[in-house]
């Protein structure tokens, strides 16, 4: 094939692909602050006013999910009140 299209993806800072990314890193970052051992396969899905956590949490720590969450939308500057499940 001689011939292609090259096409890329860019989102923006505040864009909920990244905020969710961030929600996720958080997460991790809080269970490897308790626990170094931590294995995390964690995802986070945003929609509206609505944060979804799920996947894979083998770790020793003690996360409030729910509050990283938050804790990590507030200090984007968000400040609209969100609503966090955690499966």
């Amino acid at each position: 094939m001689s011939e292609y299209i090259f096409t890329s993806e860019s989102v923006t800072e505040g864009h909920p692909d990244k905020v969710c990314d961030l929600i996720a890193d958080s997460i991790l970052d809080a269970a490897l602050a308790q626990d170094p051992q931590s294995n995390m396969a964690v995802e986070a899905t945003i929609k509206d006013d609505f944060v979804l956590i799920y996947g894979e949490a083998n770790t020793r720590a003690k996360l409030d999910y729910e509050a990283i969450a938050l804790d990590t939308i507030r200090k984007i500057g968000y400040t609209e009140p969100y609503h966090v499940k955690v499966v």
